[in-house]
């Protein structure tokens, strides 16, 4: 990517790592819906060129340089309002919406600094939608991998109704153990997550040629933590899923070769 977008994605990246550590950091115990307000008003002061401090003014100057819009920034607080007070999903339409607000928002705060492609024929709308998409698939691999970890923490980010058409309950969470029902209800889960992805690799494409390899890097690695559960025989209980050094060097000329590809909708129109 060129300096200045990479300096903006950063400080995109560090307001909301600073955000989630509210609700999951080391003083994540004693961070109230008070606490939250008040970053919400932080945020408010630094889109009005009110930075607080040299990470705050970090994202200030990028919002001058971007069309960055202040909504998915104050969507993602709400997700982490929601961290506060809800630690089960009825179904998949709760869980859906849990995800849009901690990293479908992500993308939509990206994809200004990311830069459509001018020769792109897809709409704006198609590619903000791929991004929602790919936040949406990272975030189901986070919950996935973070099984064991989160139930720890009493926080089950699965689908309820899904649990209880697999024969599963709370209390099999808890325990812990991998059965036939677990690596059943686990294929489901992780099916779905890469539908996500496949909904996300189209709008990728769009993407100015200088920022698809980046982004391209970090879905082909992010998709292979999926890979990783299956490989650990579906125990995200008390394995955690990750890819390796040697994988994550191989990803790269492969993510590499995808970015050189024209945009998707160019493709589709010399067909």
């Amino acid at each position: 990517m060129t300096e200045e977008r990479r300096r903006a994605i950063w400080a995109i990246y560090v307001w909301c790592r600073r955000t989630d550590e509210l609700v999951d950091g080391p003083n994540a115990s004693h961070i109230t819906p008070q606490a939250l307000d008040r970053w919400e008003r932080r945020l408010e002061d630094l889109f009005a060129g009110r930075p607080y401090d040299m990470l705050d003014a970090a994202l200030s100057d990028t919002i001058t340089k971007f069309p960055i819009d202040i909504q998915p920034f104050k969507d993602m607080i709400d997700g982490m309002r929601t961290d506060l007070k809800k630690a089960r999903y009825k179904n998949f339409d709760e869980l859906y919406m849990y995800c849009y607000y901690v990293a479908g928002t992500v993308g939509l705060m990206s994809v200004p600094v990311m830069g459509i492609a001018p020769e792109s024929k897809a709409t704006a709308e198609s590619v903000y939608g791929a991004a929602l998409a790919l936040g949406l698939a990272n975030q189901l691999t986070n919950i996935l991998r973070d099984v064991g970890e989160d139930a720890r923490r009493g926080r089950i980010y699965l689908p309820q109704d899904e649990l209880a058409e697999a024969g599963l309950s709370d209390e099999d969470i808890f325990k812990g153990v991998v059965t036939e029902k677990w690596r059943k209800f686990m294929k489901r889960q992780i099916k779905r997550a890469r539908m996500f992805f496949e909904e996300a690799e189209q709008g990728v494409t769009e993407l100015r040629k200088e920022s698809r390899w980046p982004v391209w890097a970090s879905m082909l690695l992010y998709r292979q933590i999926l890979d990783e559960i299956e490989a650990n025989d579906y125990n995200n209980f008390t394995k955690r899923a990750y890819v390796g050094k040697a994988k994550k060097v191989l990803a790269l000329p492969v993510a590499y070769g995808k970015s050189l590809l024209l945009p998707y909708s160019l493709r589709n129109n010399q067909t």
